[in-house]
């Protein structure tokens, strides 16, 4: 008598199946992942920032600009469980450093080097390793860390209502844009993009690219969604430093967080660099005015100049009043309401050839 061996498959319970269902429609990735971001150095010491996952969106393929699409590609972006200290190993030529996450999953590589790096795009990779293990790698990623030319100035930009509109100062407006907009269908004040691309040096044969750092108060998650828009619009590369990530449940505080990590950012990038004159770009609508006043307050010698785009229609006084503070240091100080204005005032001040 031929006998078949039979047996039954485990079953799925009903919340392991919502669960599943979930991933497939968010295209989430359910394990262990790594984010490792731009990074930058001068000519003895480097640094970098990532963030470890075990759950995480992939990264959006297809934009097409219908409501429920882009509302469910900014969903999916909070949509992040962070790892709380895991090893995290970097390799950099020769060298492999270690650290371990924040509770955010955040983490972060400084090191100092013995030779002087000339400039230019130095490759490196890291790897998440596996809990209680030395040697077994879970995840792995690649980046690069810039080492910018000697130019005559640097540039450090907010994003939101800075170049890219975003209605910050409304909250419900700020999430309407987010959800019903995606990074290509997005768009930017008239004449900003012609600004920061003059003010890089793009378009000039004859000149070395100035190095552009984007800091903001808007949060990680959205860093491929910021990375793609300055792609699309064809604005000048750069390193972004962002605020702390979020989890889906802070989800409606997006931008909202505390701005005084921005200053901290800001003065880590000045000091990295010192012997460089940076121009500071920002707009009315949050808290730019008072950081980049205590910034110049405390490096004079090396801010050449602040921008503040004015959102609203009437000027605001707390704005001028700054305006005057930083121009009584011998800052240059520009306040406008369109960017053709801000090329003028570059062109007069010599950050830019007459256009």
């Amino acid at each position: 008598m031929n006998e078949t061996a039979s047996y039954t498959l485990p079953r799925i319970s009903l919340r392991r199946k919502i669960k599943l269902k979930i991933f497939r429609i968010f295209r989430l990735h359910k394990g262990p992942s790594l984010k490792l971001y731009k990074g930058f150095g001068n000519e003895t010491s480097c640094v970098i920032y990532g963030h470890a996952f075990s759950l995480s969106p992939f990264q959006r393929r297809t934009f097409r600009n219908f409501f429920l699409f882009n509302s469910i590609a900014l969903l999916r972006m909070f949509m992040v469980k962070p790892m709380k200290n895991a090893k995290i190993k970097l390799q950099w030529e020769e060298n492999v450093f270690e650290a371990f996450t924040e509770k955010d999953g955040f983490f972060r590589f400084e090191w100092k080097h013995s030779s002087e790096l000339k400039s230019g795009v130095l490759p490196v990779k890291a790897f998440l390793m596996k809990k209680h293990s030395d040697t077994v790698v879970s995840a792995s990623c690649e980046s690069e860390i810039i080492i910018p030319s000697p130019t005559s100035f640097a540039f450090i930009s907010d994003i939101d209502d800075t170049f890219l509109i975003s209605h910050s100062s409304n909250l419900r407006k700020r999430l309407f844009v987010l959800l019903t907009e995606n990074a290509r269908s997005r768009r930017p004040f008239d004449g900003a993009v012609k600004h920061y691309r003059l003010l890089h040096g793009i378009d000039d044969a004859d000149k070395s690219d100035n190095a552009f750092f984007y800091v903001s108060s808007s949060e990680w998650n959205l860093y491929n969604y910021i990375r793609e828009f300055v792609k699309e619009y064809k604005l000048p590369e750069g390193i972004f430093l962002l605020n702390q990530i979020k989890t889906f449940s802070k989800l409606f505080a997006t931008g909202q967080s505390n701005h005084n990590g921005k200053f901290t950012r800001i003065i880590r990038i000045m000091e990295a660099y010192p012997q460089q004159k940076f121009v500071l770009l920002g707009d009315d609508s949050q808290k730019d005015i008072d950081i980049y006043s205590s910034v110049a307050e405390h490096f004079p010698q090396n801010v050449y100049a602040v921008y503040i785009r004015r959102v609203g229609k009437p000027e605001k006084p707390h704005v001028v009043e700054k305006q005057a503070i930083i121009e009584e240091a011998g800052i240059h100080f520009c306040y406008f309401a369109h960017s053709d204005d801000a090329i003028l005032h570059s062109v007069k001040i010599g950050l830019i050839k007459n256009t």
